[in-house]
């Protein structure tokens, strides 16, 4: 069986975090559509090149083999992307952070399974050594109650950005 899916953004989450790992497995997954609101150079690169790039949102929504949208867009328009696609009937994965509020993932999440469809937030740290051994030595009850956890993500820019942004703009919320 091959899982039709479909990419609502065009950017480095999707090229280089995505796309290279769905365009290896052929044999079960297809992608059918990429929307981006505008054009790029590279979606002329030969590995795309059976891929339908378009800016008509509803074109990709409404085409009936999609089973799976795959939100890759900026943060503060997760929601609106992930709820379309929901009300379209399709399943959906979300890109980090899943939404900035509290409040929108749990209106995703109620209308997914209102429609008995399936919205996830993309994780793709859960398989790191350091999460699975933390996660084995959790479940081995060798420590115990587990009162407080300090994690770190030391991510060194030289040049700090000078624009105000929003809160999940940073990068603890892509983590």
């Amino acid at each position: 069986m091959t899982l039709h899916c479909a990419f609502i953004g065009f950017g480095k989450s999707t090229t280089r975090y995505h796309l290279p790992y769905v365009l290896n497995r052929k044999d079960t997954w297809h992608v059918a559509h990429i929307f981006r609101r505008h054009a790029k150079p590279e979606e002329q690169a030969p590995q795309y090149s059976h891929i339908h790039f378009t800016n008509d949102l509803d074109e990709v929504l409404g085409d009936p083999q999609v089973k799976l949208v795959i939100v890759c867009t900026h943060a503060d328009s997760h929601f609106e992307y992930a709820k379309r696609a929901l009300e379209a009937g399709k399943n959906v994965l979300v890109e980090k952070p899943f939404t900035p509020k509290l409040a929108e993932a749990k209106v995703l999440f109620d209308l997914a399974r209102s429609k008995g469809l399936t919205v996830t937030p993309y994780q793709n740290r859960r398989f790191d050594s350091c999460f699975l051994t933390a996660k084995k030595a959790i479940e081995s009850g060798k420590l115990g109650k587990i009162v407080e956890i300090e994690s770190h993500f030391d991510y060194y820019r030289p040049v700090a950005e000078t624009k105000p942004g929003l809160p999940q703009d940073g990068a603890f919320y892509g983590l």
